[in-house]
């Protein structure tokens, strides 16, 4: 594997878990809006983002409607 492949690969999956905070963000009611539009844009920053989210935010909001 030469050196393209691996960081085109890495990140393809930085992308896709970045998107999947992002749609958890969406679908998470946390107390206040502001805090979710905080995490929204931690999500955003590039690489390290997605993984504070999941870290330290995952746990924070509760399901909007869980049975969806």
């Amino acid at each position: 594997m030469n050196t393209t492949t691996f960081f085109v690969g890495l990140g393809i999956v930085f992308y896709v878990i970045t998107c999947l905070a992002i749609f958890d963000i969406a679908k998470k009611n946390f107390d206040k809006p502001a805090y979710k539009v905080m995490w929204a844009i931690i999500a955003f920053i590039p690489f390290i983002g997605c993984v504070i989210y999941f870290v330290f935010g995952f746990r924070k909001g509760k399901m909007i409607n869980p049975s969806l």
